[in-house]
């Protein structure tokens, strides 16, 4: 007390009156605040029975320490670690970003001291990639299996191709109109292209040149003068059917337009994605569609037989009859129709639902707690005793990172007893404890309970946690809070509820927060 008292009485300024000397005043202050911690050391306690002083130094040990720790980062079962966040900016390109954060790390790490490195835990990298991996997989399987149909069901390779070029040609159209409003190419906007629709009207424009061609009574080989005039009679005949299926098409995704907020910023680039695309075909559909036609399609009328046509005679051997049939018993079909409609009515009212599917990161965030009121080291110990757990019992962990409380710059902020665990996760065909996500998840917390009890587990996935987190201001996907006066009260009223929630199918990762 005594030192505390001489501290403070010692670290202070003093303001006094001042002296009117004109033309000037003078103004009289007494500094004393601390500057060193040899001002420290020289301030006196008190004086000793001989009237000696006593000084801080003689009592104690000056030296510069370090602010309170409200935060703390653990590797693995290693023990504690520095580590540091890249904040990106909105709007900035996530790829180009992590290629100049890993340049500039380059460029630290060569300045740093002998044993010191910087690992990164969790790149992104590896989403990124695997996000564009998916997309370019899907639409060249996209394109292929569109590309296959129609030369199989047009029965001419040349139609085929000509309308098969429609799809690179209205993606590099989408994609230009996509740069130049600022959409973005991700697994929403681009994934979401129906390659059937893009080629809805080249269809229509090539197979109605092909019906004219074949209705011409002078089978003799076309002249590219009666080759065009052919093609522009068959395109102008059914422009305007062509026209009128891309339009209601680009109708139907008007309303996503309209939508706000976080839907908005989800689908929205969808929509303009496709709408972009379908315009592009449209226009391509009008244009070069009909020129491609009347140059390299066969100027040399073939009247045989083709597979196409072999295909589409079986299809009407077969539908015939059933729609004799349907014409004919007009009441049975009727009821069928209204029986299976609230059949598929009830059915829909016990699916399950989701605003989005969950995208497989690679990697979990566990959000673990422990007892509320507990120091900053328990909470260590807790997530260093997860690690070793997790790395012993389970091999598909690469590493485990324990980010507790909030860092000196609280971007993140946590209390104490808080800690998101970043299991980084091998790669999927490197797994043997588990198949799937939710099976790994389910077994490492049996097993984080089973050793680690007192403590409870959130698993989810980094991105997805922080999706939740900026959504609803909690980082589960479903959270119900309690509100009141007595805390014993809403203690006890939230553990009832958990309770409760824990009997409802498909619950999981359910606990009790304070």
């Amino acid at each position: 007390a005594e030192i505390f008292s001489s501290l403070e009485k010692n670290n202070q300024n003093t303001g006094g009156s001042y002296i009117d000397k004109k033309p000037n005043a003078y103004f009289i202050r007494s500094e004393g605040l601390i500057g060193s911690t040899e001002d420290i050391e020289n301030i006196v306690v008190r004086s000793n029975q001989n009237g000696i002083p006593v000084l801080i130094r003689d009592v104690a040990e000056v030296r510069i320490g370090a602010a309170t720790r409200y935060g703390a980062m653990t590797r693995n079962d290693e023990g504690e670690v520095v580590g540091a966040v890249v904040m990106m900016l909105k709007g900035a390109n996530s790829s180009k970003v992590i290629t100049n954060v890993k340049t500039k790390m380059e460029q630290i790490s060569k300045t740093l001291p002998e044993g010191v490195v910087i690992e990164p835990f969790l790149d992104r990298t590896k989403l990124v990639n695997s996000s564009i991996s998916t997309v370019t997989k899907n639409l060249a399987e996209g394109a292929l299996i569109v590309i296959f149909v129609l030369v199989l069901l047009l029965g001419n390779l040349r139609a085929g191709l000509i309308v098969a070029s429609v799809i690179p040609l209205a993606m590099l159209f989408a994609v230009c109109l996509m740069n130049l409003f600022g959409v973005s190419g991700n697994l929403m906007s681009l994934g979401a292209i129906d390659f059937g629709l893009i080629v809805d009207g080249a269809v229509i424009i090539v197979e109605a040149s092909l019906h004219h061609l074949g209705l011409r009574k002078n089978k003799n080989r076309l002249t590219q003068q009666e080759m065009d005039q052919e093609i522009y009679e068959s395109a102008s005949k059914i422009r305007n059917s062509a026209a009128f299926g891309e339009i209601i098409i680009l109708i139907v995704y008007l309303p996503i337009l309209a939508l706000v907020g976080i839907e908005g910023k989800m689908f929205r680039p969808m929509a303009q994605t496709v709408a972009f695309a379908i315009l592009g075909a449209f226009i391509l559909s009008l244009t070069y569609v009909p020129m491609m036609s009347a140059l390299f399609l066969n100027k040399q009328i073939n009247t045989k037989p083709n597979i196409s046509d072999r295909i589409m005679s079986w299809f009407q051997r077969v539908y015939t009859p059933m729609l004799n049939f349907a014409l004919r018993a007009r009441v049975l079909i009727v009821s069928l129709a209204i029986g299976l409609f609230i059949i598929c009515l009830i059915i829909f009212q016990q699916l399950g639902s989701e605003f989005i599917p969950t995208l497989e990161e690679g990697d979990f965030a566990v959000e673990t707690r422990v007892l509320t009121g507990s120091s900053l080291s328990q909470t260590i110990e807790a997530s260093t005793r997860a690690a070793k757990v997790l790395k012993a019992n389970f091999p598909e962990v690469k590493e485990v990172i324990g980010k507790i409380g909030s860092s000196e710059i609280p971007t993140d902020p946590m209390p104490v007893e808080a800690c998101d665990l970043m299991i980084i996760l091998n790669d999927k065909s490197e797994w043997t404890s588990a198949s799937t996500r939710e099976e790994l998840a389910e077994k490492m917390q049996a097993k984080l309970e089973q050793y680690i009890p007192g403590v409870t587990f959130g698993f989810q996935q980094p991105i997805q946690m922080r999706f939740n987190e900026l959504m609803t201001g909690a980082r589960q996907d479903v959270v119900i809070k309690v509100y009141g006066e007595d805390f014993g009260k809403l203690a006890g009223y939230a553990a009832k509820i958990g309770a409760i929630a824990k009997q409802i199918k498909g619950a999981e990762d359910i606990y009790v927060e304070q």
